[in-house]
């Protein structure tokens, strides 16, 4: 019992500076002088990601709500959005920023990675509050629908990936000096 209190406590601790960050990076946009790029295009989806991230942490702090949504596809799906894919776009967008000359390569990256990405964790919310556990070899068939978006959206994902990893050949970002 006192730990499902430290747990929402903790949780509810954590996400008031968070709120705050994310408050501060859009407002440092707001008042920026703006070129719609792929760096910003990152960002902005960074951004949108962290936020979901976010939300989905301060329902999982109702110490009630978690119980019922532990090791569930929504707890795979907050942790994805805040702590992976989050950050795998802010890499993209520091990474744009720093070659600038791959716009239309970028753009289609860009676009086909997060288009998969939420394909694939959008999802994983409903599950999760349908109640689908995680780290099971297998479910009901009621979900099996579902689970193959998931699939396409990892395919997709991995698309991009790849189509990542030819920008970077095709860039060659580390020019011999």
């Amino acid at each position: 019992m006192e730990t499902r209190a430290y747990f929402t406590a903790a949780t509810m601790i954590i996400a008031v500076p968070t709120g705050l960050k994310l408050n501060s990076w859009m407002a440092t946009l707001w008042g920026g002088r703006l070129r719609l790029g792929v760096p910003l295009l990152c960002a902005v989806c960074f951004l949108k990601l962290f936020a979901l991230g976010g939300l989905t942490g301060v329902v999982l702090a109702n110490s009630g709500l978690a119980i019922g949504l532990h090791d569930t596809y929504f707890v795979v799906a907050h942790f994805h959005y805040v702590l992976s894919m989050g950050a795998v776009v802010a890499i993209y967008a520091g990474f744009y920023n720093w070659i600038q000359n791959a716009h239309l390569l970028g753009l289609i990256h860009f676009w086909i990675f997060g288009i998969g990405v939420n394909i694939v964790f959008l999802p994983m919310h409903g599950l999760g509050l349908a109640g689908m556990p995680r780290r099971i070899p297998d479910f009901p068939t009621a979900w099996v629908g579902w689970n193959g978006v998931i699939c396409a959206g990892v395919i997709l994902s991995v698309m991009g990936g790849v189509l990542f990893l030819n920008v970077l050949g095709a860039t060659n970002p580390w020019p011999v000096c």
